[in-house]
């Protein structure tokens, strides 16, 4: 059967997302309610999985590996066509519970998916609903479900993310996730303290090392992170402390430059304390994203439509990091953000955390569920709106592979090459 190229308008997305916007509510405030860390997310794996479920959509769960993954997908019978996901997020923060939002990212995609297959049941193609664990934390749940194939045969990739701003485009860093981990000689702290070698004072010394790198670092860069272990007593010298870092900046081949000059502060604290560290990776590189311009610009004249202001944000604009990244160096992907909180809220507080579970953020959350809903059904339906997206992908592909190497983004370690073709089965 061919594809389908009459898309439901959008007052007909409206329609549905006003008749989901009970459960999608009562989604969100249930995952909020049960905070869950990177790869611990099994509370909201089953309640987005169960509505997924008796909307119609087949589930694989787990997926790609990962317990808390899972891959929900729904085939219109109208024929081959794409296949467009909608990637939801749902880890929580060690302390903070969601103060990134996630509950709205997952309930709001799950939202979005449904109202996309309700609007255009005999659709032509596949909507999937990826459910991507461990974003947070150097988790990079999307690095390893890519990996492992899952997004083998996805033609695009939309999500949306909350935040105090919208803004249908917004670049992210690169980071590397980093841990050093100092080794001393334990000794009494006052009887004999010239016997010990302190683990801790290395710690110390490197991180007062990374202060003063920061003046001799690009305005882009950021180097941040915390003592983890510092020792176990205040009258043993440490034999063993470990801090957690992060190392971001504009690109992947950047951050991979700024990683040796951190190392090598590592070991001239180690050298100057006595003591030795070994230096490792905690999780894989988050590549910096490539933003689709052509997705982005859809999602954003239907947000407009609907009544909320949104722009492309600065390119020099304060910026963190996602493993959306990786994927986006793949195939076309969207992240816009959708203001869920007052201007000005930070995001990773218990301010935002609190801010995401107000009816304001929830209605929103409404908002950026019809839009990230046009884009899906629009690519199901408009075969030239997805050569579009492509070509705009392949030109950007192309520009990185033409840079110079001190500027060209370094290929995201073990992910596979680029997507096949439209139709094709998904793995998990």
């Amino acid at each position: 059967m061919p594809m389908t190229r009459t898309a439901p308008t959008l007052q007909a997305l409206a329609a549905e997302l006003a008749v989901l916007r009970p459960r999608m509510e009562e989604v969100s405030r249930s995952i909020h309610a049960r905070p869950e860390l990177k790869f611990a997310e099994h509370h909201a794996q089953d309640v987005l999985t169960g509505w997924l479920a008796e909307s119609g959509f087949v589930v694989r769960a787990p997926a790609g590996g990962l317990d808390t993954a899972f891959v929900a997908v729904h085939e219109g019978g109208g024929g081959a066509g794409p296949c467009v996901a909608v990637l939801v997020e749902y880890d929580a923060l060690p302390g903070v519970g969601h103060g990134c939002g996630h509950n709205l990212i997952a309930a709001g995609g799950a939202a979005a998916a449904i109202a996309a297959v309700r609007a255009l049941p005999d659709h032509p193609g596949t909507v999937a609903v990826i459910g991507t664990p461990g974003e947070e934390m150097g988790g990079a749940g999307k690095v390893l479900l890519a990996g492992a194939g899952v997004f083998d045969g996805v033609d695009a990739a939309v999500m949306f993310h909350p935040a105090d701003r919208s803004m249908s485009t917004q670049h992210a860093l690169a980071a590397a996730h980093m841990r050093a981990e100092f080794t001393g000689v334990s000794a009494h702290a006052a009887k004999s303290p010239w016997e010990g070698r302190s683990a801790l004072a290395g710690a110390q010394l490197f991180l007062n090392a990374l202060d003063s790198m920061r003046q001799f670092v690009p305005p882009t860069a950021r180097l941040h992170g915390i003592v983890s272990d510092g020792g176990q007593a205040p009258n043993v010298v440490p034999a063993r402390a470990v801090v957690d870092f992060y190392v971001r900046d504009g690109t992947a081949v950047s951050v991979g430059a700024l990683v040796e000059r951190v190392r090598r502060a590592a070991e001239g604290a180690a050298y100057a304390t006595g003591t030795t560290v070994e230096c490792s990776e905690t999780g894989p590189l988050y590549a910096e994203r490539r933003n689709n311009a052509v997705l982005a610009a859809r999602f954003g004249a239907t947000v407009r439509a609907l009544g909320v202001e949104i722009g492309p944000g600065a390119p020099d604009s304060p910026a963190g990091s996602s493993d959306i990244g990786n994927l986006s160096q793949l195939l076309p992907v969207i992240h816009p953000y959708v203001q869920t909180a007052a201007l000005g809220t930070p995001s990773h507080s218990t301010a935002m955390r609190d801010a995401a579970v107000t009816p304001f953020a929830h209605d929103r959350t409404r908002v950026a569920a019809i839009g990230l809903a046009r884009v899906v059904a629009d690519l199901l339906t408009e075969p030239e709106f997805l050569e579009a997206a492509r070509a705009e992908f392949e030109a950007g592909a192309r520009s990185a592979a033409d840079a110079s190497p001190a500027e060209a983004p370094a290929a995201p370690a073990e992910l596979p090459g680029p997507p096949a073709p439209a139709g094709r089965t998904l793995r998990a």
